[in-house]
């Protein structure tokens, strides 16, 4: 049976600070940690320490996103200085190539 929606490509990921929001973000759930951390007896009394412990396991993931995205980020950023260095290099060689072509069709006319 075939879908009913048209089929559409896919947007381009979106590039943004990615190492600083998931910086902020972690930086907010600790924070929150040590906001609730001072009514701890209040939440011991409903049954609600979860609600304590819930920011500190978000501080802890988030620790561990910083060093995924930074490891990320870096290995963007080398990928994109090998692409350019080999890009640069490829256009030397191409410049580099109708300069030898032009010499050698230009000493076949004076040696003719």
């Amino acid at each position: 049976m075939e879908k009913w929606t048209p089929k559409h490509e896919a947007p381009e990921p979106l590039e943004g600070p990615v190492v600083s929001t998931i910086v902020g973000g972690t930086i907010l759930w600790f924070v929150l940690f040590l906001a609730q951390l001072p009514f701890y007896g209040w939440f011991a009394d409903r049954g609600h320490t979860w609600w304590v412990w819930t920011p500190l396991a978000g501080a802890g993931l988030g620790l561990i996103g910083i060093w995924y995205v930074r490891g990320r980020d870096a290995a963007l950023k080398r990928h994109a200085a090998a692409r350019a260095e080999a890009d640069a290099q490829t256009a030397a060689r191409a410049e580099a190539e109708p300069r030898s072509e032009a010499q050698a069709s230009g000493a076949d006319r004076h040696t003719a």
